[in-house]
């Protein structure tokens, strides 16, 4: 028993030991340990736990690389959404100004607003707090400056103080989970430091020449929060890109045909994060920097309490995290143009791209004053920097087919890099833009990736035209399925007559039905679907529903497993909603809120398809175009057939009977849904309470109507209760919806 106890407590001291060096190594780049005797203290680790595996913990080092190769990435609901800013538009160094005054004018307007006592129950019960109110005394606002890292947004979940979960962003509200390669990276902690206050000041960046450092709002906690979830960005370093694809040039060198070589250090680190095997992720060198924070346990039950974002910076740099040490704080709009101006100095230097910076209003009250639009922090602000811009000639014009028919003018270019990537196309948008350009074959043309994603040609260089080009025209036919092309009367876009039936939109059509938002059908990719509607296999939606285990495993490259991985993908597809399917059908106009909108207007598909335009329109936010464009789209037989053929096959969801002139019962209600209930999933319930027109939001606040709690709810049925916001369990919820609640 003492030789069980001495070697658990050896275990414990490597564990201890080896994390320390490698947050030595990876955040502070100050090694203590040599390579060597790191290798050493590894490899005892390593042997203690083979031949005692209960003292394998998941924040052993051991624990970074290796493990069972994934099937598939399981989906994880953001505890507090993961939400985008806003860019800012002028992309010069005026653009800071701009946003500043922005902050103010908003501020400005609610005082308005609280002053004149309009019909405001927020602004009438709460002021502007001090700070707001120091602001509009003329008080400049402290910001704090970062880095915008190209890279790919991720949320680590800690719990008492151990690394329990990885996601990516998604959709904002749902993400990825992808712990298994995110253990891969040495800069993040497995397990969490609780240092002191001072220890957290000495690992903070340096003073900047104008920036002052530590200004007054806020100290950090010295203990690590019960529940903590860290938000940052996952990059890849420029040398380590550079070292990867020399790897890859000698794989190829070598005959290996499976090596291929990377385009830029964003699009790898993102493939590395969704790999299925962290083996092949960890060969790609992935690094870390902490920029926020998502849920953390209240202050009342041990979580820190901050009073800045600069002070959460400082926790994260305490805890063991790698904050960037171009990170400031910048006094007023002067101090963030020359910020906006020191990292643009600094850009081509830095050993990771960046393509702009972000400015967050410092004080967490003015944040919360501030609060959001549209699911954008008013806070905060991306000023990107002007997009680079090279020059190329164009080689040939293109006409690309997109799934609602949509014909696309695509210039193809001599290969030139741009923007951190190799562009082969740029979009012309359509034929009167292309005209608007005068874009021809031949011609030498500026080349900018618009926003930093989409390559577009910016203008035309006439003087260096060679002779005997023609102007671009449209086809009157479609190069695809040979339908007529017509162009609508006030519109730009000239579109494929053939529908369903033309491949290319056919193609689109299958990819956005099987989307994640629509019918979620994993393992409908691109390549399969290729396959299927060039081998005829699949001329209609319906037809996915038809296939075979023998049909789909005589494809190319589609194992037996595989295909049964797909059929059993599309068989759960057939539990959907209705606005889902809606939106899966690829009705022009109606996207996601849309599809809800009618679906929870209309109740039942039927009542949806009879309806006129002038009821279409009675929807919210459904306007005369939206109205007719559905309505067109169920009034063709076509796609009716398409629709019967679908519920034939098995596609279903819960409908409700639709009251025509009666208010939804739960219309103006704000409901929370928080734990695992009994018999509902998270989506079926969601979509039952949006039925019954009620909003479905994510946090809870004291506008909250209902929370409805299951097993293992957390943080938000405490805050229900703080609140004393009515808390229901399922039976509760059917009660609600009933209308005995």
């Amino acid at each position: 028993m003492n030789n069980e106890a001495n070697v658990s407590r050896r275990a414990a001291e490597l564990r201890a030991r080896l994390n320390r060096a490698a947050h030595q190594y990876y955040t502070l780049d100050a090694p203590e340990l040599p390579d060597a005797e790191y290798d050493r203290l590894f490899r005892e680790l390593q042997a203690i736990e083979a031949e005692h595996p209960a003292l394998r913990t998941p924040d052993s080092p051991t624990q970074r690389v290796g493990g069972a190769v994934l099937d598939t990435l399981a989906p994880v609901r953001h505890a507090v959404p993961m939400l985008s800013i806003r860019t800012e538009t002028d992309t010069s160094p005026q653009g800071a100004a701009t946003f500043d005054q922005r902050v103010r004018d908003y501020l400005a307007s609610e005082q308005r607003r609280t002053l004149l006592k309009l019909d405001d129950e927020r602004h009438r019960s709460q002021p502007l707090g001090p700070a707001a109110q120091a602001v509009l005394a003329g008080a400049p606002i402290d910001y704090v400056a970062e880095p915008k890292f190209d890279g790919l947004a991720m949320s680590l979940r800690y719990e008492h103080g151990v690394l329990v979960q990885a996601a990516t962003r998604g959709d904002g509200e749902t993400g990825e989970d992808v712990t298994h390669n995110i253990r891969t990276i040495g800069q993040i902690p497995l397990r969490l430091v609780a240092p002191t206050l001072a220890a957290a000041r000495a690992a903070l960046p340096p003073e900047g020449a104008g920036f002052a450092l530590g200004r007054p709002g806020g100290e950090t906690a010295a203990g690590v929060p019960p529940l903590l979830e860290v938000r940052g960005e996952v990059y890849m370093r420029r040398d380590d890109f550079e070292r990867l694809n020399e790897v890859m040039r000698q794989r190829m060198a070598a005959g290996d045909k499976a090596a291929k070589t990377f385009v830029n250090p964003r699009n790898t680190a993102a493939g590395a994060v969704r790999q299925l095997d962290a083996a092949l992720a960890a060969e790609r060198r992935l690094s870390f920097f902490a920029y926020g924070l998502g849920e953390v346990t209240a202050p009342a039950d041990g979580g820190p309490r901050f009073d800045t974002h600069w002070a959460v910076l400082q926790a994260l740099k305490s805890w063991g995290f790698p904050v960037s040490a171009l990170a400031r704080q910048a006094r007023g709009a002067s101090e963030l143009i020359a910020f906006h101006a020191d990292v643009a100095a600094q850009r081509d230097a830095l050993p990771f791209d960046i393509d702009g910076v972000v400015y967050k209003v410092d004080s967490l009250e003015l944040q919360r004053e501030l609060g959001f639009v549209t699911r954008e922090p008013r806070w905060a602000v991306a000023h990107k920097y002007p997009a680079q811009e090279e020059l190329t000639t164009v080689q040939a014009i293109d006409v690309q087919v997109g799934r609602t028919g949509k014909l696309t003018p695509v210039a193809k270019l001599a290969p030139v890099f741009v923007g951190g990537v190799t562009v082969t196309n740029a979009t012309l948008h359509n034929e009167l833009e292309a005209r608007r350009k005068d874009v021809r074959v031949g011609d030498t043309v500026v080349v900018r990736r618009a926003g930093d994603v989409i390559p577009e040609v910016v203008s035309v260089l006439p003087d260096q035209r060679p002779p005997g080009t023609a102007e671009f025209t449209m086809p009157a036919s479609c190069p695809v399925c040979g339908s007529a092309v017509v162009r609508e009367e006030g519109e730009a876009d000239h579109r494929c007559t053939g529908g369903l039936f033309c491949p290319a939109q056919r193609k689109q059509a299958l990819l956005h039905f099987a989307s994640r938002k629509a019918m979620d059908i994993e393992g409908l990719g691109d390549k399969l679907v290729e396959q299927l509607v060039d081998g005829n296999v699949v001329r209609s939606l319906p037809d996915l529903y038809r296939m075979g285990l023998v049909s789909l495993s005589a494809l190319d490259r589609m194992a037996e497993k595989s295909a049964q991985n797909l059929l059993d993908a599309l068989k759960r597809s057939k539990d959907t909603t209705l606005s889902r399917f809606l939106f899966a059908l690829g009705i022009r106009h109606v996207g996601e809120a849309t599809a809800k909108d009618l679906a929870r207007h209309f109740g039942t598909l039927d009542a949806l398809m009879d309806a006129t335009p002038k009821q279409l329109a009675q929807v919210s936010d459904v306007g005369p175009v939206v109205a007719e464009s559905v309505h067109a789209f169920f009034a063709e037989p076509h796609n009716r057939e398409v629709v019967e053929q679908l519920r034939a096959a098995g596609v279903h969801w819960s409908e409700a009977a639709p009251t025509p002139g009666a208010t939804l019962p739960l219309a103006g209600q704000t409901v929370v849904l928080t734990g695992t209930l009994p018999t509902l999933t998270r989506e079926q319930a969601q979509a039952l309470l949006e039925a019954a027109g009620a909003k479905v939001a994510g946090s809870v606040s004291k506008k909250t109507s209902y929370v409805i709690a299951g097993a293992e709810a957390g943080s938000k049925l405490d805050k229900a209760r703080a609140l004393g916001v009515p808390v229901l369990d399922e039976a509760g919820l059917q009660a609600l919806l009933a209308g005995g609640a």
